[in-house]
């Protein structure tokens, strides 16, 4: 029972899924840290908000904080963003590069004698009788 658990551990697509994990989460703490950091300060100056984790408003004694929601928002995109451009358009090109059709076989050879191309079935060349070999 233990090897079957060792194999299991050691399968290829378990390793890969924890390192995945990990990485992912460590590319959530870059893009949260880039996002409050920098983007949202950015556009802070620009529309003259300081800050959008502050934006609220309430009704009947409901405090809805929509700025925390817009720093989320703006979170998602970067990193759907990031994960499309760095990661599935490139393995996208690697498996399109890699499926390339291998070339059909020729269905013509060149006749010695006038180097026409004829059929590879022919027996004798269409163009100067020469026998085909």
């Amino acid at each position: 029972m233990l090897k079957e658990f060792k194999q299991f551990l050691l399968r290829g697509n378990v390793v890969d899924l924890a390192v995945g994990v990990v990485v992912g989460a460590a590319f959530g703490t870059i893009v949260t840290a880039l996002v409050n950091d920098l983007v949202t300060p950015f556009l802070a100056a620009i529309i003259k908000v300081p800050d959008f984790g502050g934006l609220s408003f309430t009704l009947n004694g409901s405090h809805f904080m929509y700025g925390h929601f817009i720093n989320a928002l703006i979170s998602f995109i970067l990193v759907a963003g990031a994960i499309f451009f760095f990661v599935v358009k490139p393995m996208n090109t690697l498996i399109a590069h890699s499926r390339k059709e291998p070339p059909a076989d020729p269905t013509t050879k060149k006749c010695k004698e006038c180097l026409s191309e004829i059929p590879l079935e022919a027996k004798r060349c269409s163009h100067c009788a020469q026998v085909a070999s």
